[in-house]
């Protein structure tokens, strides 16, 4: 029996091969669960061909018009967003409907923050998010890439 010999070398991917692109996300009239997941996979790297889960292969994604970021069911009334403070009795709870009044970047980060995994790496993942509630954003220079959700 011949004992064949394999020259084939495996090669690791390392941080200094990853590329990063900037992606850019219009949340008009998109449900809140499908941008955050979507975007989650963008901010991990899942959606290019070289993912490796031990590294941190994520891209820039960019959120626009936040506001207009559809709650389906009954979210507005009784979904609550709650954070605990580290008192006694610091479970502080505020509702959706008037978060996404005064603030509605905070409601995306927190269904963002959900859909990604908890390991070290989720606030570097969560540091290349980039918010606005308005269609213009100062990211232009960078030429992002309009995703269609």
């Amino acid at each position: 029996m011949k004992r064949r010999v394999m020259n084939n070398k495996t090669t690791w991917k390392s941080s200094k091969d990853v590329t990063r692109n900037w992606y850019e996300f219009d949340a008009t009239g998109i449900s809140l669960g499908r941008l955050a997941g979507k975007v989650a996979k963008f901010l991990m790297g899942k959606t290019t061909p070289e993912y490796v889960p031990n590294l941190d292969m994520g891209h820039f994604v960019i959120i626009t018009n936040a506001g207009a970021v559809k709650l389906t069911g009954q979210k507005q009334l009784y979904l609550n967003i709650q954070h605990y403070t580290g008192y006694p009795s610091g479970l502080k709870k505020e509702k959706v409907s008037l978060l996404m009044e005064n603030n509605p970047a905070k409601v995306i980060t927190t269904a963002i923050r959900g859909m990604l995994p908890d390991t070290k790496m989720k606030d570097t993942f969560l540091s290349r998010l980039y918010i606005y509630t308005e269609a213009t954003h100062p990211h232009e220079a960078q030429k992002p890439t309009k995703i269609t959700a």
